[in-house]
Order: C-alpha cells, then structure tokens, then sequence
C-alpha cells in the first residue's frame, strides 16, 4: 500500500463537515482523493474523541471512506517526553482501525536536546510492532533550517517523507518545493517525496488559485506520486474556492510518467506476467551477473526473484529522478522477518515500456 493523487489531512473530525462522516466521505469522493490523513492520536492519548459522550468519532469515517474504497491513513503529533508510550498509542490506534498508513508528525518538541534517542526509540517500538506498515514523517519544509531535529532516526524506518511545504507571506509554491525535493533528498536517507501544501490562511496571507495550481503542477513536473493539503476543516469553511480548486484538478499520469511506482506496484503484485507487461517484447534486462533478452528469459529471472531471492517481500519506491526516455529509480524491500534489501534500476523507455533495464541490489 503506498500513497498516490490527492489526499486532505483531517485534524479535528467535528469541525468537518459538522462531523457528518458521510457528508465527508461524500465530499472525498467527490473531489477524487485517494486517501485522507485523520489524526487519531496526540502524545499518549487518542484523539478525534467526543469530549462529552466519549464516543470515537474515528471508526464510524474510516468505514465511510473505505466504503467508497478511498485509503485512510492516521497521524499523531508527537512530543518525545514518552516515546514508548507514544508509540503504543500509535500502534494501537493503528490496529484498532487497520489503517492503510501512518504519518509521524515530529516538529518543535523533537529540536530539544537528546531528542534523537526519543526518536530512535520511538521508531523501533513503532516499527517492531507494525514492519510491514507504510510510515511517512510530516515536518519542516527545509531540514536545513531545522538541523537539531533528528533527522536519521526518523527517515531509517521512514518509508515516505511527508515535507510541509507552507509557503506562508509568500506567494511561490513552485520554487519553495524545489528547494523542499532537493534538501529532502539531500539527506542521508532519501524517501519518496509526498508534500503538504498551504491550504490555509494566516492572519491577513491567504494563498491564492494561481498559488496552489503552481503548487500542483509542479508536484507533477517533480515527477511525485502524490501531494496533500492542510487542512479540510479550515478549507472548507474560510476557502472554499481553493478546495473546488484542488477538487477538480485532475491529478493523473501517464505509465511513462510514472513508470517508477508502476514497475513498483507490479513486484508487490508478486506475479511475473504482470511485471512482463511493463516490459517491450524484446528488452534487455542487465544484472550483476549477466544480460538477458526476451520476455522468457526474463520472466525467469523475476520467478527466481519473488520465490528464491525476495520472498515475500514488500516494494517501495525510494526514488525516482529523470525525465523523458531514461529513469533511475531505486528501491526497498521489507520481509515478514524484518530484513531491509536495497534495490536501484536503470529505465530505458519505449513508447511508455521498458525497453532496456540494469539493476543491482543488496541483501542485508
């Protein structure tokens, strides 16, 4: 399960659509989003709780978004003061809901000393519990403003990086998320890129149409899979033209253009003939270990991959760069069991198939 198109974070579910879960799943469906972020959980406590009857207004939503086959990831605002017990809370709110996804929201709190043995002791507990869940982090925009936050220990059991890209007082998404991709990938670990765009006021600056198309289009220049925006209960009630806005933008691609995640969502499928259907009748697919042609030849080659090499195994894409005929796109894997195998290719494009392919992994 990974993130694609459009997708809304939900912070408070009573301020959405007066709480109408139906109302809300009606509205995604509407507006074409792929997914909704919902906050379930802040520090060690649940969230989206009614204060007065106790009730849990998550459950009834999550159903009303599935039933309209729309994802629903959760997230959770964390501190670092208990990082086990921010990460049991997660966890079990995860489980409750058998979320599609998990965002990690770590800002100002995690800047304070010693915060980067909070961090990594948050994520393995998280990630121990739950290692085959897809896991983003949402925080700063530019970590080279932020350096006191820990970074690595987050992004190493991070599988997308979820950058706020809040151009607030100015009016440049495109170039603000230019710079967001080039530090993100920057870093040690470098993870899909999934931005959160302005979809707010503050104070006197509002953002303006011409602001989030750039934002969009842009997001699509960039070559990523998916972008969000914050936040549907303030969209919908001080901005409704920037939420029709976002609603009717056809957020799609081509399999040229996104050959990446397609050739990713074929190895998940762990079915040979559906990765030969991204390949031309006469490819060429170079390993460390030898060249091979022909549909055949390379069909064996993924049987070998999926039952001897890789069991098992979930795909995700790490990255992906270039444009036009040539990608570079590299990989990571995760088994039951734990392990991490790193994988990086080299695309060569012909009429929107793999007409040549190198590529080179480890197993660790």
């Amino acid at each position: 399960m990974t993130l694609e198109g459009k997708g809304f974070f939900i912070w408070q579910i009573r301020n959405c659509e007066g709480g109408d879960v139906d109302a809300i799943a009606e509205l995604a469906e509407k507006a074409k989003f792929t997914h909704v972020i919902v906050k379930v959980a802040d520090n060690v406590q649940s969230y989206n709780i009614d204060a007065k009857t106790g009730k849990d207004l998550v459950a009834p939503l999550v159903k009303a978004l599935r039933d309209r086959d729309i994802q629903v990831w959760g997230w959770q605002y964390i501190y670092g003061y208990d990082p086990i017990g921010e990460a049991d809370k997660a966890v079990q709110r995860i489980k409750q809901f058998n979320l599609d996804g998990f965002v990690v929201n770590a800002e100002g709190e995690y800047k304070y000393p010693d915060r980067d043995r909070a961090a990594r002791h948050y994520m393995l507990r998280l990630r121990a519990a739950l290692p085959m869940l897809p896991i983003g982090l949402s925080s700063y925009r530019y970590p080279s403003f932020h350096p006191q936050l820990p970074w690595n220990e987050f992004l190493a059991r991070c599988d997308i990086a979820m950058p706020q890209v809040y151009w607030m007082m100015n009016h440049n998404p495109g170039k603000q998320l230019e710079r967001t991709v080039y530090e993100y990938q920057s870093l040690n670990y470098v993870r899909p890129i999934v931005p959160t765009g302005s979809a707010y006021q503050y104070g006197d600056w509002t953002p303006t149409l011409r602001d989030e198309t750039e934002f969009i289009e842009k997001a699509i220049e960039l070559n990523l899979k998916a972008i969000n925006f914050w936040e549907w209960g303030h969209t919908r009630k001080y901005l409704p033209h920037i939420w029709k806005l976002i609603g009717d933008f056809n957020w799609s691609f081509e399999v040229g253009q996104n050959i990446g995640q397609a050739y990713i969502d074929a190895l998940n499928s762990h079915d040979p003939d559906k990765v030969l259907q991204l390949y031309t009748e006469n490819a060429v697919h170079v390993t460390s270990q030898r060249t091979i042609q022909g549909h055949e030849a390379i069909r064996k080659w993924y049987v070998n991959l999926f039952n001897n090499v890789l069991p098992n195994a979930v795909f995700s894409l790490n990255n992906t760069l270039g444009k036009g005929m040539i990608r570079y796109l590299s990989w990571i894997a995760r088994s039951s069991a734990g392990n991490v195998d790193f994988g990086s290719d080299t695309i060569g494009l012909e009429e929107d198939k793999i007409a040549y392919h190198y590529t080179f992994f480890i197993v660790t």
